[in-house]
């Protein structure tokens, strides 16, 4: 349950007349004096406005005071002797506080009723025992006690309830029901909580036994949200704003080049993608629209391992050929089986699946030129078709076989259907490079410790 618009209209005085009746001077340096009943001299500043209710002018009284413990505060009263009409309200005097603060105040007897309390019209105020409460800025603020509030709050409700009756029986019947829980709760006849959370940190909640500690009273300050900086109209830090850094992972970059068929312009597009349990490679692919030519490429990511890398995969289903492949253009390819092998740089750097990279070196064997057409021997036909025989039977799982990647740069995959977990029929060895691999690699040559200090430049 929430009530909803303050029982006491806004202010009056907005349309304040520029003539102010004579008010008496509070004495230099005394602008703010402590609320009481006994200074004589603590008198408010009348001005004469204009009442919002009959359009003539009533009399505004302003009291710029002190509350004890806590700070300073304007307290306003509108009245026009016209039409009787009449509202209070109070401002705070001073700027809103670093942090907000939350009262949570258990009210046990009659004496805790009579506490005084500022609410500001930003501050929410919450009776959980009855799930109810007044939303930030529904009320002005006001000084009065905790009685007050909640003969606030049933005013509140009861204002409409005539209309309500009339067009919404049940509603009003509910909240006739939920006006007598509160008027109950007047009577203190069982303890209840009454919390007054307020972001602007300019509310209060009297402490009687001040400067003593109150155990009835529990004061909570809190760093604000930027949603409350924003609905008290700060201005909130913005936070230093990092450059952002261009990532190119999720985006496909293009650039032109050449056809390498028919030297037309044709347009690259290249891609950074992620393997799963294996590192970042780039994608290149290529396709002419003038001749139709397709090319696609793969580079790895990342350096150059610093241990060579061994896959043995023995092929034993139709279902393995569906696994991700990542050749890199380092990477030799064996069949035993077959006795085929496929050396570095031959068909360059690949991303496909097992089967596209078997329908590769096929072929890459049965098209070559050098053993097709009449200067080809009978033999080395006879050898090809027994080939091709084979490698389809792998193709079609009737025939196994072990498929080793030998990658002395470590750049090459593949998909391991069980990870994290090992594969028991793929087997993959790290080693040490040898001398002539390095060399091979452009490795031995290169000088990536010290080089700061490395000879000075020749000319």
């Amino acid at each position: 349950m929430s009530a909803g618009g303050a029982v006491e209209p806004g202010l009056p005085a907005a349309a304040a007349a520029p003539s102010a009746a004579p008010a008496r001077d509070p004495g230099p340096g005394h602008l703010f004096r402590p609320i009481s009943a006994e200074d004589e001299e603590q008198q408010p500043t009348e001005i004469e406005s204009l009442c919002m209710n009959c359009y003539r002018n009533g009399m505004t009284r302003l009291l710029l005071t002190k509350i004890p413990f806590f700070r300073e505060i304007i307290v306003s009263s509108f009245s026009c002797e016209h039409c009787g009409w009449n509202n209070t309200e109070i401002q705070s005097a001073g700027r809103i506080q670093d942090q907000g603060v939350r009262y949570t105040l258990t009210v046990r007897a009659q004496e805790d009723m009579d506490r005084e309390v500022v609410k500001t019209d930003s501050a929410t105020t919450r009776i959980p025992e009855l799930d109810f409460e007044i939303p930030a800025f529904s009320q002005k603020g006001a000084l009065t006690t905790v009685e007050g509030l909640i003969s606030r709050a049933i005013s509140g409700l009861e204002q409409d309830q005539p209309t309500r009756r009339a067009n919404e029986e049940a509603v009003a019947e509910r909240i006739d029901e939920f006006i007598a829980k509160l008027k109950e709760l007047k009577q203190v006849a069982s303890p209840f909580t009454i919390i007054i959370d307020d972001p602007s940190g300019n509310s209060f909640v009297e402490n009687p036994h001040a400067p003593r500690k109150d155990d009835a009273l529990v004061i909570t300050h809190y760093n604000r949200t930027l949603q409350q900086e924003e609905m008290l109209g700060l201005q909130a830090e913005a936070p230093e704003e990092k450059p952002e850094e261009e990532d190119i992972r999720n985006e496909v970059l293009q650039f032109n080049t050449n056809c390498p068929e028919c030297n037309a312009p044709a347009q690259t597009n290249m891609k950074l993608v992620q393997i799963p349990h294996f590192k970042e490679v780039i994608i290149m692919a290529t396709n002419c629209e003038n001749c139709g030519h397709r090319t696609n490429e793969v580079k790895s990511g990342g350096a150059v391992e610093p241990l060579g890398t061994r896959i043995t995969f023995h092929i034993t289903d139709p279902s393995d050929m569906t696994r991700d492949l990542l050749k890199s253009e380092t990477c030799s390819v064996e069949i035993p089986e077959l006795e085929f092998e496929l050396g570095m740089a031959v068909l360059g750097g690949k991303f496909t699946t097992l089967e596209g990279m078997l329908k590769d070196i096929r072929e890459l064997v049965t098209k070559n030129p050098f053993t097709l057409g009449d200067s080809s021997s009978p033999g080395q036909t006879e050898k090809l078709q027994e080939f091709s025989q084979k490698l389809d039977q792998i193709l079609e799982g009737i025939l196994k076989a072990h498929f080793i990647m030998d990658d002395p740069a470590g750049n090459s995959y593949l998909q391991n259907v069980y990870a994290p977990e090992d594969d028991p029929e793929m087997k993959v060895e790290h080693y040490k490079r040898t001398f002539d691999q390095n060399e091979e690699l452009g490795l031995n040559d290169m000088k990536t410790e010290g080089y700061e200090t490395g000879l000075p430049a020749q000319r």
